[in-house]
């Protein structure tokens, strides 16, 4: 599994593709910072033109300068992000013997959904992907897009039956958020929840709010 870089947690990867609510991914690569990990970041082509249509942040494509950009947004340590190209074939990730023990797509686009569920792994997404499911590690699949076909439960459902987590971006609002960036938080939370990893984004079930 990925080696944990002399000062940080346990890398995670962190995959964002074309669905909507790419302020998602954003947020969980910022706690996850903050949070000390390492970061292991990849970015889809659709989801970089999601991010320019939903956010005012712009994210540039080369690895180099998004790992540094992405540092620069979050007030990352020197070395706590890394991003990988599409087709970058010989990253970590795309090896059992070397990826992170937890991967997160974030958002996840039904198109990715499809090719994970298929073992398509036309680029580094789906190839790391297909390396947690083989490997037996974390998988968290976080779709947005309404409403569901057939096609896109059935993909769910199988990826549920060997293992990965769903969980879709629907927040809820028993906490009664009062802005967007408290509905990101509580998908983020849950996503944090499911890795282990503590934070103070908004308080759990029977806490007081």
């Amino acid at each position: 599994m990925g080696d944990v870089a002399e000062g940080f947690a346990a890398p995670v990867t962190v995959a964002l593709t074309g669905a909507s609510g790419a302020q998602y991914g954003l947020r969980l690569i910022e706690c996850l910072v903050a949070a000390n990990h390492e970061v292991w970041v990849m970015v889809s082509k659709a989801a970089h033109m999601v991010i320019a249509t939903e956010t005012d942040e712009k994210l540039p494509a080369q690895p180099a300068k998004l790992a540094d950009a992405l540092a620069e947004r979050c007030a990352a340590a020197p070395g706590q992000i890394h991003c990988f190209g599409r087709e970058d074939w010989m990253a970590p990730v795309a090896s059992g013997s070397g990826a992170p023990a937890s991967m997160v797509i974030c958002p996840c686009s039904t198109g990715t959904l499809s090719a994970v569920a298929t073992g398509a792994s036309n680029n580094l997404i789906e190839r790391a992907a297909d390396v947690a499911l083989k490997e037996r590690r974390q998988l968290i699949l976080v779709p947005r897009e309404t409403p569901f076909s057939a096609i896109h439960l059935e993909h769910m459902l199988k990826l549920s039956q060997l293992g990965a987590v769903i969980l879709p971006a629907a927040p809820g609002f028993y906490h009664r958020p009062d802005s967007v960036a408290a509905m990101i938080d509580f998908i983020v939370a849950r996503i944090l929840n499911q890795l282990g990893i503590d934070h103070q984004l908004m308080p759990r079930w029977g806490e007081p709010v």
